[in-house]
Formats: C-alpha cells, structure tokens, sequence
C-alpha cells in the first residue's frame, strides 16, 4: 500500500511540473503573438529594454543556459521577430566604450558577473553553443563602460574556478 501511494504522489508531481513547464525557445510563437501569449508561453522575461521597434524583452536561458532570446514587438504589443543573441558574430560587434545599457541591448545579461575589486572592474561572462568549450567575457569600468571583450576557456569545461567563484 505504501508503494502505492508513492507512485500515485510520483505521478500527480509529473503531471504538475507538466502543466508548469515553460517553453525553452520562442521558435512556435507566431509573428503578431500578443506579450501575455508570449508569457504564458515562454514564463517571464529576465529583461526589458525600450525599442526600436518599441519593446524587445530579453529570455536568457541561464545562468549555464548557452542562449538568450531577444523579442522584438510593436507598439501594440504583437510580436514581430524574436532572434538568438548569443552568438560569435554578434559578440565580434562589441566594442570598447559601448555602455552596459548597449552591451544589455546586443546580448543581454550574462551568465556571471565577477568584481575585479583590484582593477576596479565588472568582468561580465556569457556562456554560448560552441564545440569548443570557451565562453566570451567583457569586461566593463565604473561608469559602466566596455574596456575590453575576448573569448577564454569555460571553466565549466576546464574545472577550473571562475572569477566570480
């Protein structure tokens, strides 16, 4: 009797975490999809940015997630394009004097955020689908400013600690 009840409590917390489950990726969303079926859909955004168009919000799939999702709607709030920002050709496009709110708007928040208390700096790392292991790191001034972008070994691969550790 007791093993029943353990598979019926076992079977009853499935189907819960079922129905709670969120979608990973927007790729089912339709174009013209409204915010709330966007939510319902994909659970809520890590971030919000202002436009162009008028609103993008930010699905990071993290902290060890290797992408985020940028959504692109219109002042009326439909949908228009949703992309996957976490990618080598964009991270190629950053450049030293961008400020955070740019860097946020290209590929928004990263996976971990180090102090570098001896430099006075925020290293920022973003994890993202590479064969080969590595992670892209930014590292940003007081003021909030790119100083410096490069690529390293992922300590995930390399057991290794991050700065952040």
């Amino acid at each position: 009797m007791n093993n029943c009840h353990c598979l019926i409590a076992t079977l009853v917390a499935c189907i819960s975490l079922g129905a709670c489950a969120t979608r990973y990726s927007p790729e089912s969303l339709g174009r013209g999809a409204t915010v709330a079926e966007v939510e319902r859909a994909l659970g809520r955004p890590t971030g919000r940015l202002a436009g162009p168009p008028a609103e993008r919000v930010e699905y990071a799939r993290g902290p060890f997630g290797r992408h985020t999702y940028m959504l692109a709607f219109d002042a009326d709030g439909k949908l228009l394009s949703w992309e996957q920002v976490l990618t080598e050709s964009r991270f190629d496009q950053l450049r030293a004097g961008m400020s955070r709110d740019e860097l946020l708007a290209s590929v928004g928040h990263p996976s971990e955020v180090a102090k570098l208390p001896w430099q006075r700096l925020t290293l920022w790392s973003y994890r993202y689908e590479t064969p080969f292991c590595r992670w892209f790191q930014v590292t940003l001034d007081p003021a909030g400013r790119v100083v410096e972008t490069g690529y390293g070994p992922d300590p995930l691969c390399t057991g290794k600690p991050s700065a952040s550790q």
